[in-house]
């Protein structure tokens, strides 16, 4: 244990230069170099065991394209022989050549098959039927090809069989064929379609392989071979002799042209009985120990020289990051003695160059911080300047004295010419709102208080103007009814005020004023709205621009701007003054608070 401390401490003191160095040389050179001579001794092994691994694959990879490309003659093979029509078309008596003729016309199946499949070179059938005419596609048996070895085996073995053969349609050039018996049960009788595969495509299938690569049929004839001199022969024709006559599916060590070499069989099997296909993939040994050696050298020599070539990249490669590291170090410490302008000119997308991006970031963000703290405390200072100076100008001020006024003069004209009862009334109400508005303080007060000022002030105007120039209505929610809500003070008032004053000013008969308490998802929704004359679209943008603005001037409605800015400063952005207005249709002004009474800044906490 104290070993392994000394050494870490030891690691702990060395400078990073020098410890990519010697990490380099422990992890590095002296593994690479003792894993060189091994793998060096194992190369030669290695590369034959990976040659035959190799040619296994690229055998199965050619069993895999050859089911594929044998499987559309098979099915193709099957589907004939389930053909009504082609059983009808070989075995129907026909007297005359013009019904033969009328016969192939309307039989098309073998041109389709052509046409659909690429795979497929011709379709044949041959038959011993002597009222059929031979066109290529229905052949007639003769002796020759009664005799012929394809034709005895597909009529004594029932299943697919696959041969070498040379196809009458092609001038007698050889293709791989499936050939195969038809029995047709109704007619007691049968005939052997031969359905002749693409030689290009079977090709196609060979081009590639690096090793010499053969299909042989079941008869030991080459159909197809990547090396074109071996294309037809029988396999003993080879100088290969009869090591590969008849062997199973498996890997054989043969001799081919005196040298050393090995063989790997596979047997391709259809879908259905009959012969298999051979596929032989030969590659030679002792050329590929050869090359072995030669890489083997070849290979020992580049790693000595990338190694060295590694020892002296890498003492240039930390020194640069050593030195990218020191200058890094150097802007923390002026970081650290409260210099906040500095920026780090260290570029990259390494470890390094996101450290210094991180560092930059770091520096940008303190110095944002600081502003923002800096600002937060001045508006901070501002705000509590204005809500001392609004608490002072309270809305009680906001009372017009023009309706006082008015009212009072109201009051004295309906007392002379009306009775004393509705006089004592409305002198009852001025006198609450009056009472209310001096008394108005900064705490909040419940809604059926607010809502019976304003029904006061409403009755007042009422009786002021006349009963056809003003009518008004006072709806709640009843989900809202006897939750004791507490809002502020004189924010619904001047809203009614406003609406009176302004909406209804030009109205001579049928002015309404409508005032609706709802609750709106967690926000208890006041909406005060007037039918009067409304506002003109630039003058609603300066009303709207004069909300936010926390300085005193005479142009704006100050009642709206220091009941938006009590709302605001209370509950927050979402809680303001919304003014929805169509000239001569009428106002809405509404806003909205949280159920409950949350104060913005209990929100933020």
């Amino acid at each position: 244990m104290s070993r392994l401390l000394f050494i870490q401490n030891f690691l702990n003191n060395v400078r990073i230069k020098h410890k990519l160095i010697l990490s380099y040389v422990l992890v590095v050179f002296i593994p690479v170099l003792i894993v060189g001579i091994f793998l060096t001794a194992r190369y030669r092994q290695d590369v034959i065991e990976q040659a035959t691994l190799q040619t296994i694959n690229n055998v199965d990879r050619v069993k895999q394209r050859m089911l594929e490309l044998t499987r559309v003659p098979t099915d193709i093979s099957k589907n004939l022989q389930a053909d009504n029509n082609l059983m009808y078309t070989v075995n129907a008596v026909y007297p005359t050549t013009l019904d033969v003729v009328h016969a192939y016309w309307d039989y098309s199946k073998f041109k389709e098959y052509r046409s659909q499949n690429k795979e497929i070179a011709s379709i044949r059938f041959y038959t011993t039927n002597p009222t059929l005419l031979d066109n290529w596609e229905f052949i007639k048996v003769t002796d020759e090809i009664e005799s012929a070895d394809w034709y005895q085996v597909a009529m004594k073995q029932n299943g697919v069989h696959w041969f070498d053969l040379a196809d009458e349609t092609k001038g007698n050039k050889k293709h791989l064929s499936l050939v195969r018996k038809i029995m047709f049960q109704q007619f007691r009788s049968s005939g052997v379609l031969v359905i002749s595969v693409n030689e290009e495509q079977l090709n196609a299938i060979l081009r590639q392989e690096p090793f010499d690569t053969m299909i042989v049929d079941e008869q030991g004839f080459i159909a197809a071979s990547n090396n074109a001199a071996w294309n037809h022969a029988h396999i003993s024709e080879l100088q290969l002799g009869n090591q590969l006559t008849g062997m199973p599916t498996g890997t054989y060590q043969i001799k081919y042209k005196g040298k050393r070499c090995k063989a790997i069989v596979e047997d391709l099997q259809p879908q259905i009985n009959g012969e298999s296909i051979h596929i032989i993939s030969i590659f030679e040994i002792d050329g590929i120990v050869d090359k072995a050696k030669h890489v083997s050298k070849l290979g020992f020599l580049i790693i000595a020289g990338s190694l060295l070539i590694a020892i002296i990249l890498i003492y240039m490669f930390s020194g640069v990051l050593s030195r990218r590291i020191s200058i890094l170090n150097r802007e923390l410490y002026k970081v650290g003695l409260g210099d906040l302008k500095i920026i780090s000119e260290i570029r990259g997308n390494d470890e390094i160059g996101l450290l210094s991006r991180q560092f930059n970031n770091m520096v940008a963000r303190l110095r944002m911080l600081m502003d923002e703290v800096a600002e937060s405390q001045r508006i901070k200072n501002r705000l509590e300047l204005r809500q001392r100076d609004i608490k002072l100008k309270m809305m009680a001020s906001q009372i017009n004295p023009h309706f006082l006024f008015n009212a009072l003069e109201s009051i004295r004209m309906n007392a002379h010419i009306k009775g004393q009862d509705q006089l004592a009334s409305i002198v009852e109400m001025l006198g609450f709102i009056i009472r209310r508005n001096l008394d108005t303080g900064s705490r909040n007060i419940p809604l059926e208080d607010e809502l019976e000022s304003v029904r006061c002030y409403l009755e007042v105007q009422r009786f002021r103007l006349g009963d056809d120039r003003l009518a008004f209505r006072i709806h709640m929610d009843p989900t809202i009814e006897g939750m004791e809500l507490q809002i502020p003070p004189l924010v619904i008032q001047p809203l009614v005020e406003n609406a009176v004053v302004h909406g209804l000013d030009d109205v001579e008969q049928g002015g309404r004023i409508e005032i609706s308490i709802s609750m709106v998802g967690r926000f208890i929704r006041f909406e005060v709205t007037d039918n009067g004359c409304g506002i003109p679209e630039a003058k609603r943008k300066e009303i709207e621009a004069s909300l936010d603005d926390m300085e005193e001037t005479k142009i704006y409605r100050i009642g709206l701007r220091n009941v938006h800015q009590r709302l605001y400063m209370m509950y927050g952005d979402p809680c303001g003054l919304t003014i929805d207005t169509e000239e001569g249709k009428g106002t809405r002004v509404s806003f909205q608070i949280p159920w409950g009474g949350t104060q913005h800044g209990d929100a933020s906490a």
